[in-house]
């Protein structure tokens, strides 16, 4: 997909927007996120929508976000990897968020070679020195889950043997996290299992974003760094002309109400309501009611996925039923399988909003989709965790305070 993509100068300012989160305008505050919704000189030749392109960091004129810039650190933008011992590589499974991320830092990716031999085996060869590096392996487990999450393995493999001095494991998207308790008897808990194979295989740390549950930190017997990608979402929502008066936040089912509601504390304290639902299989759900009082307002549901979509649809036909004058679907992991486009494109939401922790393939986008990305947030975490700085020593990158 990356080959076809050609931006007329790059992107000019007024198709590269720069969102800031409003009221922090400290030096220790400023915190941009990139909306991927560029021009492109060649349009993606597909029916559903406009394609929206991969962000960038315009190197010609050296525009480094300014938390790298501030006197806390110094930012690696001269080129020269010599003076650090920082490194960052990229698996197959989303190298344009890798090289994203690399570019806050001021890095160029590090040299692999990864390649599959003809019965599906996977080759991995570090094509540089990692000896007393502190490295860094930006690697969603996103389908084909068991193919990147093996990958994976692989490339940690890699790095220890090459004698780097810690590993972190990055992982936007942690697959197998829904797998994280027995419902039934005889079940697995594969979560745990993924979790061991990672601390076995060599990582020291892994650095995740929004686990499905936060029970799964508990799976690793090593440290691990969990960011979420909401406030991403909370700067782009404040750029839109949305009077907060009508908002009101809605968790597609029970066990989102935590993170429903912290993000309704974080949106204007908004007020907040329930999509209660019974679910009779997996990916299989069925709304019953809804608590709380919607009509007339601008409903923004908040999940921390968007698998077959069928969650979040049903809610949002319960939401128009109930009166909602608009429906603003968010999530940070777009799993889309199918047939979740064709349910979000069925006109029912005002806009779909996601972040880049999975790559999106051209057939899966459509005009009401949105892509922010999270390279800003995963760079920064990548850079204290470096520094050895605290990851929430600022009320910006800190948890949404979730209880």
């Amino acid at each position: 997909m990356a080959s076809s993509l050609h931006f007329q100068s790059l992107c000019s300012p007024s198709q590269q927007r720069l969102w800031s989160s409003p009221g922090q305008q400290s030096k220790s505050h400023r915190f941009q996120i990139l909306v991927t919704r560029c021009q492109l000189s060649e349009p993606l030749k597909f029916v559903n929508g406009a394609a929206i392109s991969k962000p960038f960091i315009d190197n010609d004129n050296k525009t480094i976000p300014a938390v790298l810039t501030s006197d806390k650190k110094k930012p690696l933008n001269d080129g020269n990897r010599s003076n650090t011992k920082l490194r960052v590589f990229s698996g197959t499974a989303n190298p344009l968020l890798a090289h994203e991320v690399a570019c806050y830092l001021g890095l160029n990716l590090g040299k692999i070679q990864i390649k599959r031999f003809a019965d599906g085996e996977i080759y991995v060869q570090l094509k540089e020195s990692v000896r007393g590096c502190d490295v860094f392996l930006v690697q969603p487990t996103c389908p084909p889950a068991n193919e990147n999450l093996m990958e994976l393995l692989i490339m940690i493999d890699a790095c220890r043997r090459a004698s780097a001095k810690t590993i972190t494991a990055v992982i936007p998207y942690f697959g197998y996290s829904r797998a994280d308790r027995k419902t039934q008897g005889r079940e697995s808990i594969a979560g745990k299992l993924v979790a061991n194979m990672i601390t076995e295989a060599g990582a020291n740390r892994v650095l995740a974003c929004d686990l499905h549950s936060g029970q799964s930190i508990g799976y690793f017997d090593i440290p691990v760094d969990h960011i979420y990608g909401q406030p991403v979402i909370l700067d782009y929502l404040a750029s839109k002309t949305i009077s907060t008066d009508d908002l009101v936040v809605v968790s597609p089912d029970v066990g989102g109400v935590a993170r429903a509601r912290a993000f309704a504390k974080k949106l204007s304290d908004a007020p907040l309501a329930i999509v209660d639902k019974r679910r009779h299989g997996h990916n299989v759900s069925e709304v019953l009611n809804l608590i709380g009082d919607v009509k007339g307002k601008v409903a923004v549901m908040l999940d921390d996925m968007i698998d077959t979509a069928g969650t979040i649809v049903k809610g949002a036909e319960l939401l128009h039923k109930e009166g909602a004058r608009e429906v603003y679907a968010c999530c940070t992991h777009a799993v889309f399988s199918p047939p979740a486009i064709e349910k979000l494109s069925s006109g029912l939401f005002q806009e779909v909003i996601v972040t880049n922790s999975i790559p999106l393939s051209e057939n899966q986008y459509f005009p009401q989709l949105t892509v922010l990305s999270v390279a800003n947030l995963l760079g920064e975490t990548i850079w204290r965790v470096y520094d050895d700085c605290s990851a929430i020593d600022e009320p910006f990158y800190s948890s949404l305070g979730l209880d």
